[in-house]
């Protein structure tokens, strides 16, 4: 008799293999590397998972409803538009910095050329595009927004925005291509361990990003916060 899973070695289970799709992809993802990190036996996960495309099938949905949760957080009970949008923006960067095999994993999706890109698409960002562009749609409605702003083109230049900010922090091409656009000391700090040089880092993006937002939203005096 199959001997349950408890729910952490679950969710170590899940981690390990959302660490080796990351890396490596769907296709050259060793299960038998997921069994060893994660500390299972390779029949345990086909006791689990019929074969290596249902456990990443599993990864992904494991990782959209923490996409989701971070989402649906971030903006929970804010009114002002530039609110929710600074929160977003640091739910992204400390996402990306926490879980950054995840990052890695969705940006391996987004290279894929075949028949499951678009249910992988409609998955992940089914969950933002329809939480955008209410965000949008409600501040032109009150106001706060240039009248001529389209929510539903907004919300994608957004959602590109902290797409490509989450590829910064956990992607090597371009946590690369953010060092040549701040300057290896600005990007990394004299340290790349230098966790206050890091901080100031994000804070000066957060901020010059809202700016770059607020000028683009057409943001009225007093409304953006």
């Amino acid at each position: 008799m199959l001997k349950k899973l408890t729910p952490e070695q679950q969710e170590l289970l899940l981690r390990s293999a959302i660490e080796e799709f990351g890396e490596k992809g769907l296709e050259r993802a060793a299960v038998s590397t997921i069994a060893k990190r994660s500390g299972l036996s390779v029949g345990v996960i086909y006791k689990y998972y019929a074969n290596k495309e249902a456990l990443f099938e599993a990864c992904l949905a494991h990782s959209v409803a923490m996409l989701r949760e971070v989402a649906e957080k971030a903006v929970a009970g804010e009114t002002s538009l530039l609110s929710a949008c600074e929160k977003l923006i640091r739910a992204c960067q400390s996402f990306a910095r926490e879980h950054a095999a995840y990052v890695r994993m969705y940006h391996f999706i987004t290279t894929r050329n075949d028949a499951d890109v678009a249910r992988y698409a409609q998955t992940i960002e089914g969950i933002t595009a329809g939480l955008y562009r209410r965000l949008f749609a409600k501040a032109r409605e009150e106001g706060n927004v240039r009248p001529d702003l389209d929510p539903t083109l907004f919300a994608l230049f957004f959602d590109d925005l902290l797409m490509m900010l989450h590829f910064s922090y956990g992607c090597r091409y371009y946590e690369e291509r953010m060092r040549i656009y701040l300057g290896e000391a600005e990007a990394t700090g004299a340290d790349a361990t230098d966790v206050a040089a890091r901080a100031d880092q994000d804070e000066r993006i957060v901020r010059q990003l809202l700016l770059f937002l607020s000028g683009a939203l057409g943001i009225r005096e007093g409304a953006n916060r």
